[in-house]
């Protein structure tokens, strides 16, 4: 398992986009490499579609500039956390079906299919968004920027966005600003084009969007798994502090994912943020500062409370009411699984 790859994929109430997810990507895989789909205790009939569609009997709506179809059906296997947990059994087809029994949060789901990888040994995993399409070349480009260089830990591809493909939502990963607790992506709303200063961009890479995150064996076993107290957004941001001084982020240019974005908690960059997505973006924000730049922590609660009062203004008290929420309660107790 050495030099194979482990894609892991979170789904919770989202089959149609995991299953389009999954068309663009199995057929894309070398014969070593795995996809695990961790269920995070979906109640939409998640996990009886996705067994359908590796039967053959529900057929992806994939977008129509991804040429790519998976061959059906697809054998595969289907664990409960515990099973899958310690590695399931020897001879596991490429595609693993992991119920985690609740709903985890994104680390929490990815955590699942990572423990999974490494009681196998894999050389990689791959974190990837279920609400994202892929091409053939965008893990071997992932694979081949780490292996030119053993210092990247973590590495991120170019994200398009998926309505449109010729726009760029990040190179890779983003800048954070402690002042203001707050990232934002490297080229966000730029066309994407084909001659990058790949130093340029990796230098401003503060951490690596987890839309897609590709991840070595030897980071896992030296930084550990993705802190599980954030359940959603800031957890690749906690990761790559944590990696801080023992591996760098890297970027893989020719490693282009189309992001459907927010596809499964209701975000965009267009509109308000879901209530769920407005409440852990500003309880995690506070957390992550508190954190890591506990010293700038108070200025950005000060930041968090005028916030608060612009949605007031807007006569928008769901929002005003969740903000507050977020700034006067407990803090978390930071913990890593």
């Amino acid at each position: 398992m050495r030099r194979a790859t482990a894609v892991v994929i979170v789904n919770w109430n989202n089959w149609r986009d995991t299953i389009a997810c999954l068309d663009s990507l199995v057929c894309t895989l070398g014969s070593a490499d795995t996809v695990i789909v961790c269920d995070n205790g979906s109640t939409d009939g998640s996990l009886d579609m996705l067994q359908k569609w590796a039967r053959g009997e529900h057929d992806a709506a994939t977008p129509p500039f991804i040429a790519q179809s998976t061959k059906r059906p697809l054998p595969f296997v289907h664990y409960e956390r515990g099973q899958a947990e310690s590695g399931g059994k020897p001879d596991d087809p490429q595609f693993v079906l992991v119920s985690t029994g609740a709903n985890l949060g994104f680390a929490g789901g990815c955590n699942v299919g990572l423990r999974y990888a490494l009681a196998r040994d894999y050389a990689y995993c791959w974190l990837l968004n279920n609400d994202t399409v892929v091409t053939p070349t965008t893990l071997p480009a992932l694979r081949q920027r780490m292996d030119e260089d053993e210092t990247i830990g973590m590495c991120g591809s170019t994200l398009a966005y998926l309505h449109e493909p010729d726009t760029v939502q990040a190179l890779g990963g983003a800048q954070y600003d402690p002042a203001r607790g707050t990232g934002k992506h490297i080229g966000v709303g730029q066309p994407i084009r084909a001659n990058y200063d790949i130093s340029a961009v990796e230098a401003q890479i503060d951490y690596v969007v987890g839309a897609s995150m590709l991840v070595s064996n030897r980071f896992l076993r030296t930084v550990g798994l993705m802190a599980e107290d954030y359940f959603l957004y800031y957890e690749e941001i906690d990761w790559a502090c944590r990696a801080r001084g023992r591996f760098r982020c890297g970027w893989a240019p020719a490693s282009v994912v189309y992001h459907k974005e927010g596809g499964s908690i209701g975000s965009s960059h267009r509109t308000r943020p879901s209530a769920t997505s407005l409440h852990y973006l500003y309880r995690n924000r506070l957390h992550f500062a508190r954190k890591h730049f506990p010293h700038c922590a108070g200025r950005i609660a000060r930041a968090v409370l005028l916030d608060a009062l612009v949605y007031f203004k807007r006569r928008d008290f769901e929002a005003t009411k969740i903000i507050l929420g977020a700034l006067f309660a407990a803090p978390t107790n930071p913990r890593l699984s």
